[in-house]
């Protein structure tokens, strides 16, 4: 891999994902300005990489196209690789993502990531063999709130089943995928990816199809996941590295990460497993200070868990000022709790349990706050703090 940590620091590399948030009273130009901006400031911090989120029908993300935002990071830097976290196959074919990282690697050669992710949608249901019923396994026993031997902490699994159903996903349904679109299996699109990528791709009838460009690029291909699922088996089956969401489904970061490395087999790019491993930070200069900043983070994601799509950022006041029912915070709770809000001395204890319990051989970290010169100021103190210890 080509990421590093800083020279004779000891530390593991430490790279940003960006979702291009808008604050509440902002607009999607400000946020693009913004994430331009905190790409150069972490390039001059010393982060290893700068990832961009897809998100669609979110009032509060600017982050829709992963490759045109890598674009205006990658001109504005010089060294800092940049890449997709991730891109969303369910509604992208395999020659289009190569396509477009392929003029992308090919403006920024060697400095491209390629994150490649599922999507919120299941794929299509199995028809059952010999036209019977498919069958019904028994539920998996509930699994408790629990915190590893180093300290992390793992919290009982969140039931997105409330989400079946949502206004917002038949919204999304009906207008990111084309009616009657059937999801390929996933390992099968790395595969053509991947074959896209080499340019030895055959289709079933061993016709040749070559995508130029993206034919020969230098792209380092990722795949993420948020569970020990699909994702994690098959990043480990074909030999690529694998980055698990702990603060997106910090339930299951564990199991992602042992599927992972069950999985996996050697390639021609990777010998051994390797691990990135995100969390949501807010860093400043004391625990108190943070933690205000940070106020708005339940509300925001209540925002997504309900159903709405994200929401403009509030600032701290307009978090205060709502109300909380039991059943509200039970909808974030997971999510609050496992946020990294304090001083820098206080997150960077907080990442260096994650990286012990994880095994991870890199971490990365997303900040979202209403005001862009606290997500500045976080990501310096951060970098100031993990690379002098």
């Amino acid at each position: 891999m080509n990421a590093s940590a800083a020279p004779g620091s000891g530390a593991v590399p430490l790279s940003i994902l960006d979702l291009s948030p808008i604050p509440s009273g902002s607009t999607p130009a400000q946020a693009l300005h913004n994430t331009v901006d905190l790409a150069r400031r972490a390039e001059a911090a010393g982060y290893s990489r700068y990832w961009l989120a897809e998100h669609h029908l979110a009032t509060g993300v600017a982050g829709v196209s992963p490759a045109l935002v890598i674009q205006l990071v990658a001109a504005a830097t010089e060294r800092i690789r940049v890449g997709a976290g991730a891109v969303q196959l369910g509604h992208r074919t395999g020659l289009s993502v190569v396509e477009e990282f392929g003029l992308l690697d090919a403006l920024f050669p060697g400095r491209i990531d390629l994150g490649l992710g599922r999507t919120g949608f299941p794929p299509p249901k199995a028809k059952a063999d010999g036209g019977q019923p498919p069958v019904v396994k028994a539920p998996a026993p509930k699994k408790e709130e629990h915190t590893t031997p180093e300290g992390l902490l793992i919290p009982a699994p969140f039931d997105f089943s409330s989400l079946v159903g949502s206004p917002l996903l038949a919204r999304y349904a009906g207008l990111v995928q084309f009616p009657g679109a059937e999801q390929p299996e996933y390992r099968a699109q790395l595969e053509q990816i991947l074959a896209l990528i080499r340019g030895d791709f055959r289709t079933a009838d061993g016709l040749e199809a070559h995508a130029l460009p993206g034919e020969g690029a230098e792209l380092e291909v990722w795949v993420l996941g948020s569970s020990g699922g699909a994702s994690a088996q098959a990043a480990g089956a074909l030999g690529l590295p694998f980055g698990a969401n702990y603060h997106v489904s910090p339930a299951a970061i564990l199991e992602a990460v042992e599927a992972y490395r069950k999985a996996f087999v050697p390639s021609a790019k990777l010998a051994k497993p390797h691990v990135l491993v995100s969390a949501d930070v807010v860093v400043a200069e004391d625990d108190a200070t943070a933690e205000h900043l940070a106020s708005p983070y339940g509300l925001w994601v209540h925002s997504i868990r309900s159903g709405r799509g994200a929401v403009p950022f509030p600032t701290p006041e307009e978090a205060a000022a709502h109300s909380w029912t039991a059943e509200e915070r039970a909808l974030v709770e997971d999510r609050i709790r496992t946020q990294f809000a304090g001083s820098p001395q206080t997150v960077v204890e907080r990442l260096k349990v994650l990286q012990q319990a994880t095994g991870a051989d890199e971490l990365l970290v997303t900040t979202i706050t209403h005001d862009h010169q606290d997500r500045v100021r976080s990501l310096e103190l951060l970098a100031r703090a993990w690379w002098s210890r």
